[in-house]
């Protein structure tokens, strides 16, 4: 199947999810994730739609963003605080912010370039020692602080569970990141600046449909749009 073909396919399968949990077919974005993809795929996938990129690595999203045709990129993977000033001159939010260190820098780079950076806090739903992110009961202390960074607009969560062959779990992780972000809604929107915490990013290429029925609202798919990664 071409790209387009494929992003066509798991694009449906996104809205009919959502409208089978009882939700709106627009209610879920979909990400194209682009790790490794040549700019000729990504050019296919945008054409058939694809306005929302995900990337990896900072030096990826540089390198490819001048390269294709206008639209939302997003940086997906762990960030290192010496490339805060990059991620931030062109990523349109970063979702991986798993530290309030890192969240003070990216306000201090947003301030110098004159922008207010969107971003995600990266939750570690599954207390997976190989995943970066908070603890859920680290949270509340983390978004009081980060939440009056000037720079900041802090939109939601994003977490990645435990590689587990048992659906049920997986599922599991998901709902109980679905209580958080429910929970922050409900008592923390008063220390949000501009109160726009409406993303809830879980779900990737292997699961995303369990994560739509748990409440996502934005899913990360790159193998199933661009086929298995070829590492160089």
């Amino acid at each position: 199947m071409s790209v387009a073909s494929q992003y066509n396919e798991v694009a449906a399968r996104v809205a009919e999810t959502a409208l089978r949990a009882g939700r709106g077919p627009g209610d879920v974005r979909l990400m194209a994730v682009t790790k490794t993809v040549d700019e000729g795929r990504i050019r296919e996938a945008m054409a058939a739609g694809a306005g929302l990129l995900g990337e990896n690595r900072v030096q990826e999203l540089e390198r490819k963003r001048p390269l294709l045709p206008p639209g939302e990129m997003h940086l997906i993977g762990h960030l290192q605080s010496n490339k805060a000033a990059k991620a931030v001159a062109v990523a349109d939010m970063i979702q991986s912010v798993d530290t309030v260190r890192l969240a003070r820098l990216l306000s201090e780079e947003a301030g110098k370039q004159g922008k207010r950076q969107d971003i995600l806090l990266e939750v570690n739903i599954g207390r997976d020692e190989a995943k970066f992110g908070f603890l859920p009961e680290q949270l509340g202390g983390a978004l009081d602080e980060i939440a009056l960074l000037p720079h900041l607009c802090l939109r939601g969560l994003m977490t990645v569970p435990p590689l587990s062959e048992d659906r049920e779990k997986t599922k599991n992780f998901f709902l109980q990141m679905r209580e958080v972000f429910i929970d922050i809604c409900g008592k923390k929107m008063d220390n949000i600046r501009g109160s726009r915490f409406d993303v809830l990013s879980m779900g990737m290429s292997g699961d995303y449909e369990l994560a739509i029925e748990a409440g996502s609202t934005l899913v990360r798919v790159g193998s199933a749009i661009f086929g298995m990664r070829e590492y160089r």
